[in-house]
């Protein structure tokens, strides 16, 4: 394939700039990380996963997205599979800690979940496209919530609440870019109420309830508020400037529990302080500007409610994560985008990025 320059001009290079700043920043938490468990598999293993980000953001730009705006097939077959990989979780992944999550491939794990999400921004940007100018009728909110309740249900049942959540707020996000009535939408509000009602009566499990008590009411800083605690002693120590990579003795010691993935962000307070966090959220906030301003760039709406979506996403998941550190929200296991270690997660958003890199080239 013969690639011209030109083609490369075109990148949103800001983009990619603030997406390898970002990880930057996991990347010194998980070599701290490393530090404190004198094993540095993880800072490696994270480092290929960077590089095969890259690899896979390259590749994808060169794939002509219109080819999924003008294939509907291709989108429904995409999902199915999605779906199936999520389902066969309860039958070929191993148990760990309780939870069929990831399959084995050798020393790797693959999380059939962030895939999906892509392609669950894809089979919605396609829907809606389809029918922006009759977003009045009612059933078009139910046809689209169809393939939400499908995908969420295998999510849910992994079990992973943080995933539903994120692909439920995906899905109503796209709804209200693409001009949803506010009658409709309170009608989903009160619907969503009943249905977490229902949910914590009948579908939750015990520690999934003692995640939100504990979060409701951390008395038991020894037990199940130990996380919450933590997380704010370690955020306290950073201070501004932060003690350095392999200062932060929260990490060192043991006491903030998965300071490579759930917890990274308050292992990055400490290691860097308010100046670092600031510097971080700045980098987050040049990311989303510049994924929506190729959104709001796009000349048709199959792009558009992608990008939309993408950064939905992102801002869902970094929202959480960091009111998880904060303790302003229940621990749902959300990790923060390209920054916690996994190659799922970071993998599964530089192809995004690199779709984004596709709209933009050919706008």
């Amino acid at each position: 394939m013969n690639i011209p320059f030109s083609f490369f001009k075109k990148y949103d290079w800001m983009l990619i700039g603030c997406a390898l700043g970002i990880a930057v920043f996991g990347l010194g938490a998980i070599y701290s990380y490393g530090l404190a468990q004198q094993d540095f598999s993880l800072i490696q293993k994270q480092s290929v996963f960077l590089v095969l980000g890259l690899l896979a953001m390259v590749l994808v730009s060169f794939f002509d997205y219109r080819i999924l705006r003008n294939n509907s097939y291709l989108i429904l077959i995409l999902y199915f599979i999605c779906l199936a990989l999520l389902a066969g979780l309860h039958f070929f992944a191993p148990s760990i800690r309780g939870t069929r999550g990831w399959y084995r491939l050798g020393f790797l794990s693959f999380d059939p979940i962030e895939p999906a999400k892509l392609v669950f921004m894809v089979l919605l940007a396609k829907y809606f496209s389809m029918r922006h100018v009759q977003m009045y009728k009612f059933r078009h909110i139910i046809f689209s919530g169809v393939y939400l309740v499908l995908m969420g249900f295998f999510i849910f049942i992994k079990p992973d609440l943080g995933g539903v959540a994120v692909l439920s707020f995906i899905w109503l996000g796209i709804l209200i870019v693409s001009g949803i009535k506010i009658k409709h939408f309170l009608i989903l509000v009160c619907c969503a109420a009943l249905v977490a009602g229902f949910s914590w009566y009948f579908l939750l499990a015990s520690y999934q309830k003692t995640r939100i008590t504990a979060f409701l009411f951390p008395y038991d800083i020894l037990g199940t508020s130990w996380s919450q605690t933590q997380t704010k002693i370690s955020i306290g120590s950073g201070r501004f400037f932060g003690t350095g990579i392999g200062g932060d003795s929260q990490v060192q010691y043991g006491f903030l529990p998965e300071p490579h993935t759930d917890f990274i962000f308050s292992a990055i307070a400490e290691q860097w302080g308010l100046a670092g966090i600031m510097a971080l959220f700045f980098l987050y906030l040049i990311f989303i500007w510049r994924i929506l301003k190729i959104a709001i760039q796009s000349q048709s709406n199959f792009p558009r409610l992608f990008a939309v979506g993408f950064a939905i996403m992102l801002i869902t998941q970094f929202t959480i994560n960091i009111g998880m550190n904060l303790s302003l929200l229940p621990v749902v296991g959300i990790y923060l985008p390209l920054v916690s270690y996994g190659g799922s997660g970071l993998i599964a958003n530089f192809i995004g990025i690199g779709i984004l890199q596709s709209i933009k080239v050919r706008r």
